[in-house]
């Protein structure tokens, strides 16, 4: 069992197969160039399975597969299938903006995956291009419904943005209520490579909205789930996501490893460890002390709930998957 320096047991690993994305959303890359990677920057499939396999044989029983976006990376569909046979009773998932999907929810699921996270920050044309710079919206919903067709279970993310897609977080939250599925509205996360002044709504904010149109109580917290659940009158759950909360680090279970071979604590924060060169010598054993070593000095909660005010990070969203 993996357990970090303020006794949180950890069993979920996040894995970024590639820092490079097709959207320039303005809550996270919007002034990035498109790029291509070096293929020797990033640890290969196979490099990234064996440290899978560490950390899954350490306890891991939850692996999430994210970007950049995932989907950018060719042959996913066979890493995930390297996991899957390694272990078939994880909880397999994958994060994604659903853009690639309508060709590729198929032999995801094929390969062993159980579900998704999409990322839909509006329902409107327009504005989903606002946010991605780029239409994306049709294809996006072409994504969605293709992975329910195959039967991946599907989870909805929308970052609710002051003055851009405030408006449509009913319209959202219907349009997953009428399809089963479930969604989290997350905070912004103040971070330095989001648009300049960029705005995010805060958890009341969006409970105000959604209250104007439906009556719901909160759920209380189980588990170490990072979403704070709240329950319509006819049962349907809708979850936020609030690391602006003082308790939102408590029950943390979560590392994230990049595709370059560095391991991450914590979102916020810009302390890491690399254990490309461990794994790539395959000495596995250097590469589980770094692992436990990484967990013993993981900070015990961000500073975005800082008191003299919201602080802002300086990580890349998009090298670690959110």
């Amino acid at each position: 069992m993996l357990v970090d320096g303020h006794g949180r047991k950890v069993d979920y690993l996040r894995v970024s197969v590639t820092e490079r994305c097709n959207f320039r959303c303005q809550y996270c890359m919007p002034e990035k160039p498109f790029s291509w990677v070096p293929k020797e920057n990033l640890l290969s499939y196979e490099d990234l399975f064996k440290f899978i396999k560490v950390g899954i044989d350490e306890g891991i029983r939850k692996v999430r597969i994210t970007g950049g976006e995932p989907l950018l990376r060719e042959g996913l569909d066979k890493f995930i299938n390297m996991i899957y046979k390694y272990d078939n009773t994880l909880d397999l998932a994958l994060t994604t903006n659903a853009f690639l999907l309508p060709r590729a929810a198929q032999k995801l699921k094929d390969a062993g995956l159980r579900r998704i996270n999409v990322s839909l920050d509006s329902l409107k044309e327009d504005v989903a291009a606002k946010i991605a710079q780029k239409n994306v919206l049709k294809t996006v919903l072409k994504g969605i419904d293709k992975a329910n067709e195959v039967g991946l279970k599907i989870k909805v993310n929308c970052v609710p943005m002051k003055g851009i897609n405030d408006d449509e977080l009913v319209d959202i939250l219907e349009y997953c209520r009428e399809r089963g599925y479930e969604v989290r509205f997350i905070e912004f996360m103040e971070n330095v490579h989001a648009k300049d002044g960029a705005k995010g709504l805060n958890s009341e904010e969006i409970q105000k909205i959604i209250r104007e149109k439906y009556n719901f109580v909160k759920k209380e917290r189980t588990g170490s789930s990072p979403s704070q659940d709240y329950v319509l009158d006819d049962g349907y759950v809708f979850g936020i996501i609030e690391p602006h909360k003082d308790d939102f680090c408590a029950t943390c279970n979560r590392i994230r490893l990049t595709a370059s071979g560095v391991l991450i604590p914590c979102l916020f924060f810009e302390e890491s460890q690399s254990i490309k060169e461990a794994i790539q010598a395959n000495d596995i054993d250097k590469a589980a002390a770094i692992l436990k070593d990484v967990l013993a000095n993981k900070p015990e909660k961000n500073k975005w709930n800082a008191e003299d005010g919201n602080e802002t990070s300086t990580r890349a969203f998009y090298e670690t998957g959110g």
